[in-house]
């Protein structure tokens, strides 16, 4: 019998973005890709976040964000990660973020970032090869 551990995600919506179609998409489809899934809901802070992300003990926090305000909130989450000794959290972030801003995200700790229109397969796939190399 296989005991190993399935791929836990957190999905999070961040701030005051009420938009949350893509995010539940998303779950749904990593979901349905084996993963074990634990989303959020609206209007959570970078701090609810993380302490969810470390109770829920999850291998990898999604943000999807399409409020404008992705460099705050994904740089203060990678940073509150680090604080709390949870460096090893993947984060990787999806919505709309200008591609310019892409560079200085990874820059900043965020694993990867994908367009609004980035197939959920795609999504699943890099999670699983990120989770594989532990």
């Amino acid at each position: 019998m296989n005991h190993e551990r399935k791929i836990r995600v957190l999905i999070a919506k961040v701030g005051l973005d009420g938009h949350e179609v893509g995010a539940r998409l998303v779950a749904r489809g990593l979901r349905d890709a084996g993963m074990e899934v634990i989303y959020t809901g609206l209007r959570r802070t970078p701090e609810q976040v993380v302490r969810a992300a470390i109770d829920e003990d999850v291998n990898v926090i999604g943000v999807s964000i399409l409020s404008g305000s992705h460099m705050a909130h994904l740089t203060k989450l990678r940073r509150l990660l680090e604080e709390q000794d949870a460096a090893d959290i993947h984060l990787v972030a999806g919505g709309v973020i200008p591609p310019e801003d892409i560079s200085a995200l990874e820059a900043a700790g965020v694993s990867r970032v994908f367009d609004a229109s980035s197939p959920v397969s795609d999504i699943a796939d890099y999670i699983n090869s990120i989770c594989a190399q532990k």
